[in-house]
């Protein structure tokens, strides 16, 4: 089977227990790979009545058929999972080398189930597969973990996947780190990592990959590296100044969530952690993930200040946003800090920094004091509470306790108006991306199946930042401040979804750089068929609904497409959307209209299961 082997590992870590599946072809003509032939295999592997950190709940890491090939930007993995945050599926995607490793040794799924009764770690060298004891390294942190186990294994080519103590406490929102500094933060996988017992893997492969026609998708692969580089964003704003590019344009835009989503624009911060202050007043160095031409990923050191000389990765745009924006704090040390740290502790950053910014107004607003606060000062703005609490929450002790169930359980326990005050969806914290003076946005955040989304689509590059694309008939005006006529987010929902199944990384499209029709024809030199555009965007929409499918098992309704109380009954103070709220009734009719969703349970109509032939796979 030419673009994938059409193989999952099965490592079931109960009985220790090592298989091969053999998965069907079909599943690849209609998933092509990645999230989307691991979603299929979720689908049937999932346990619908247990809770999501059960041993019976698959762990599944997944390749795509151009992982680890001249593709650019290929070098991403999924996650999938139940995730613990939600209730709903858990889909969280990696940069870095690990999946090109998972292709190389001959799989395109890694699945765990069952959970060990002491903590392991998993070695896969190609068709050699070994559970070894890693009671001794429970309890460290990432960096000193990957450290560790490089000196147990010897060798080069290894890559590994690991987690710190967050998901070993089960931290409802605990990354998977890959790369030690990349996070497969969303919906708290590595919650689910930890509770199979499960420090880390480390994979290497030495096999060929089944490439059907390496020549053309070298010249296919070519030309989507030159569309990528000469993108003017890309090129101008992301290959020399990586994700903190975006503060400032996002900030001006007026889609910046400050002091906790009070506000939508942050210009005095722009001096301290705009991106130009950021690349003057820290030592920086470019960060490639697998093949990407762009390396949008930073290594930083601290120059100044009680952290000097500390060095680690990122801080992304994301971090500066959920512990600067968010908390009011224009110190960027500390932002660098905390983005340090969560890495090491295996934290996602962006739940991290938006549950502490919520702690600040509740500090504010009286539901938290200082006894109840554990003592931290939680005044806006202080970077100096970032690295203890972040240590407590990672340790589950005191507030930190309190806050690593995530804030919608944090609410419940705290009672009263506590609730009021939250931004999650379905249980998962907002990302930096404002909603108010982008209503595509709004519509991406509160209809995704992993909860609070902003890159399934990016909307606000359509709506709030003007892109447009032929090729996705994106070829109109679209009023970024109109809650109804949101059909266009489905074409671009689904280009976004196709990068995750295909392998490669989502800033090759979220500006629209590498076009449909170019990965379509890189799809078809790896795998031998041929693929359009349409058909790729159609096992997209499938996979999309599949998702939705699995989700109204679980139980999920028009009801849990919602966005926090702020958004939709206050409105905007500042900004292009000054004065705005969402109104998610008429957006989502609109939504689910495009989509062939029912209009009052939002789920696929039956109409839209047969033509997808979805049927039974639920």
């Amino acid at each position: 089977m030419d673009g994938n082997w059409g193989v999952a590992l099965m490592v079931d870590l109960g009985t220790g227990e090592v298989s091969r599946r053999e998965l069907p072809e079909q599943w690849f003509d209609e998933y092509i790979g990645g999230e989307g032939v691991a979603m299929r295999l979720f689908a049937e592997l999932v346990d619908f009545d247990d809770l999501p950190l059960e041993p019976s709940q698959p762990l599944i890491a997944a390749a795509g058929p151009l992982s680890g090939t001249a593709a650019p930007s290929s070098g991403r993995t999924c996650f999938v999972f139940r995730s613990p945050a939600s209730g709903a599926i858990g889909a969280s995607n990696v940069g870095g080398h690990l999946s090109p490793a998972i292709k190389k040794a001959g799989y395109d799924l890694i699945v765990f189930t069952g959970a060990a009764d002491n903590p392991v770690y998993v070695v896969i060298d190609d068709d050699t597969v070994e559970v070894r004891n890693a009671i001794g390294l429970w309890g460290k942190g990432v960096q000193d973990t990957e450290a560790a186990i490089r000196e147990d294994l010897h060798g080069k080519g290894w890559q590994l996947a690991v987690i710190g103590p967050a998901g070993e406490n089960g931290v409802m929102f605990a990354s998977i780190m890959t790369d030690t500094e990349r996070a497969a933060g969303r919906g708290g996988s590595g919650a689910a990592m930890g509770a199979k017992g499960l420090k880390a893997f480390a994979v290497r492969g030495t096999k060929p990959l089944p490439i059907a026609d390496p020549d053309a998708l070298k010249e296919a692969s070519k030309k989507a590296r030159e569309e990528f580089l000469t993108e003017e964003f890309v090129a101008d704003e992301l290959k020399p100044y990586g994700t903190p590019s975006f503060y400032d344009s996002i900030s001006a835009l007026g889609i910046l969530p400050t002091q906790n989503w009070r506000r939508t624009t942050f210009p005095e911060s722009i001096e301290t952690l705009g991106h130009e202050a950021y690349h003057a007043n820290l030592d920086v160095k470019p960060y490639a993930c697998y093949a990407c031409p762009v390396a949008c990923g930073r290594v930083t050191t601290i120059k100044t200040g009680p952290y000097a000389g500390e060095t680690g990765g990122g801080p992304e745009y994301e971090t500066l946003g959920a512990f600067g924006a968010k908390c009011f704090c224009t110190d960027l040390n500390a932002v660098v800090k905390a983005g340090h740290l969560c890495n090491d502790l295996g934290l996602d950053t962006i739940a991290a920094g938006q549950v502490i910014a919520i702690a600040m107004e509740w500090y504010e607003k009286g539901i938290l004091d200082t006894e109840t606060a554990d003592g931290f000062d939680l005044t806006w703005g202080n970077g100096e509470v970032f690295p203890a609490l972040l240590e407590k929450i990672a340790r589950r002790e005191g507030l930190g306790n309190l806050l690593a169930d995530g804030s919608r359980r944090a609410a419940a326990a705290l009672g009263g108006d506590a609730g009021d005050y939250t931004f999650e969806v379905k249980g998962v914290e907002l990302a930096s991306c404002g909603v108010r003076a982008s209503k595509g946005e709004g519509v991406s955040h509160a209809v995704s199946p992993r909860g609070a989304d902003h890159l399934r689509p990016y909307a606000s590059v359509v709506d709030a930042f003007g892109y447009r694309n032929e090729e996705l008939g994106l070829t109109y005006d679209v009023d970024f401040l109109d809650d109804g006529n949101q059909q266009w987010v489905k074409p671009f929902m689904e280009f976004s979804m196709a990068t995750n199944l295909l392998g490669v990384c989502l800033f090759s499209v979220i500006t629209l750089a590498v076009q449909p029709s170019t990965w379509a024809a890189t799809l078809s030199a790896a795998t031998g068929r041929e693929w359009s555009v349409e058909s790729m965007l159609k096992a997209a929409e499938r996979v999309i609904n599949l998702e939705r499918l699995v989700n109204a098992r679980f139980g999920f309704t028009r009801a849990d497409d919602t966005l926090p109380r702020r958004i939709t009954s206050e409105p905007a103070p500042d900004g292009r959307g000054e004065g705005q709220v969402a109104d998610l009734r008429v957006s989502l009719d609109s939504f689910y209209a495009a989509m062939g969703w029912d209009l009052e349970s939002g789920v696929p109509t039956q109409e839209t299961i047969d033509r997808l032939g979805l049927a039974g796979v639920v």
